[in-house]
This record gives structure tokens, sequence and C-alpha cells, in this order.
């Protein structure tokens, strides 16, 4: 009780209170998970995730961590990846994976929807060029079906494959044979997942917490 007491004293957990939408009970829980995994330093690199047992057999290990060393995720306009981050960026990334509050506005949850869609979209564009590839688009579907208790992994494999297909039709269906094919874009992408629950679906596990409890 203490320790959350002091967070309650300092403006800097107000401020990511605020900007995150952690109670400051969750924030001393992510607070206590970011020093076990920094070994009690001030930041992390990627050499800590890589040590997580449950990540290690992840399929998409590499996009999941680049993800909390990408600019673009904790800084507004931001671009490139960084060695090291802080708590606050590391918050910042975890709010990502957030459900939205039961009690906000249809336009609250367009928003949460968009950004949750906007961090997704980042981790598969790699390059940082504004699309994805049909491929890459294939692994949001199936990654995103995977979680779904009620579908086989084949299942959900075989969705995504068929959903890669219509994409290609619609995309490349009307090009002439000197076009070239530039990628999937994030308004695209937003049409396309437009049938998504995204809100509840987006969540971390293999930090030793399930962060389906992490909402007011």
């Amino acid at each position: 009780m203490g320790a959350l007491q002091s967070l309650r004293g300092q403006p800097e957990y107000v401020d990511l209170a605020e900007k995150t939408g952690f109670s400051y009970e969750q924030i001393g829980v992510l607070h206590k998970r970011f020093k076990q995994l920094s070994h009690n330093e001030e930041t992390l690199l990627r050499e800590h995730f890589r040590k997580i047992p449950d990540l290690e057999c992840n399929p998409i290990r590499s996009q999941i961590i680049e993800a909390f060393f990408d600019r673009r995720n904790f800084r507004e306009n931001g671009e490139g990846t960084v060695e090291e981050i802080g708590f606050e960026e590391f918050l910042v990334i975890m709010s990502h994976f957030r459900p939205p509050s039961l009690h906000i506005t249809e336009e609250q949850r367009e928003s949460v929807r968009r950004d949750k869609l906007r961090f997704l979209f980042n981790m598969h564009d790699t390059d940082n060029d504004g699309t994805i590839t049909l491929e890459e688009y294939r692994h949001v579907v199936e990654e995103l079906l995977s979680l779904s208790e009620t579908l086989e992994k084949d299942t959900a494999k075989s969705i995504a494959d068929a959903a890669m297909l219509e994409v290609a039709s619609i995309s490349m269906g009307h090009m002439e044979p000197d076009e070239f094919y530039e990628g999937i874009t994030f308004e695209h992408f937003l049409k396309l997942l437009n049938g998504f629950e995204i809100e509840s679906r987006m969540n971390v596990r293999f930090l030793y917490m399930d962060t389906t409890t992490l909402c007011k």
C-alpha cells in the first residue's frame, strides 16, 4: 500500500495515468514487472525481451520485440528505433494491449480501435514505408484469428490465406501489367479489418501477466 501511495505523490505517475488510462495500482504492477525484466536497471534492452521463455517460440517474436523499440509506438511523429526504453515508453506500449473501458463513448471506442490497429500495422510495416505486403497482411489476420478459442490453428491459417487472396484480387485485379503494386496502406488496412473485433483481442501473456485484467 505504501508503494502505491508514493506513486500517487509523484507528478510523473499522474501524467502516465492520464496518458495511458492505467490506474495507479496497475502502473505499480507494471513497474514491478519492468524492474523484474530489466534486473532493476532504469532501461530495458532487446536482450531482456529475448530471455523471456514464453516469447521464445512465438512466430512473430522479432516483431513483438521491435514494437517496444519503435519510436512510432510511443512518440508522436516518431521515426526509427531506439536501443533502450525507459518505464514511460514501456507503459505506453503496454497501453496498446489494454482493453477499453466499458464506460466510453462510441467516438472514444473508435479512437481506441484505430490506435490498436495502427500499432498492429506498425508491427508489420518493418521498413517504415507506410505499407505492408499481402503476406504480412495474411500474418496479421492469422494472428487475430488464432486468438479465438473456437478456431483450430489450421482453420485460422486457411481463413488468413483466403483473406490474402481476396485482398490480392481487389487490389491487383484491375491493374495493368506494367503497374507496380505498392502494398496495403494504413487506411486500406482499416477498411480490410473493419469486421474484426480488435479491442479486446490484443493482449500479451509473455510478460507473465494477463492484460485483459488491466482495465478499470
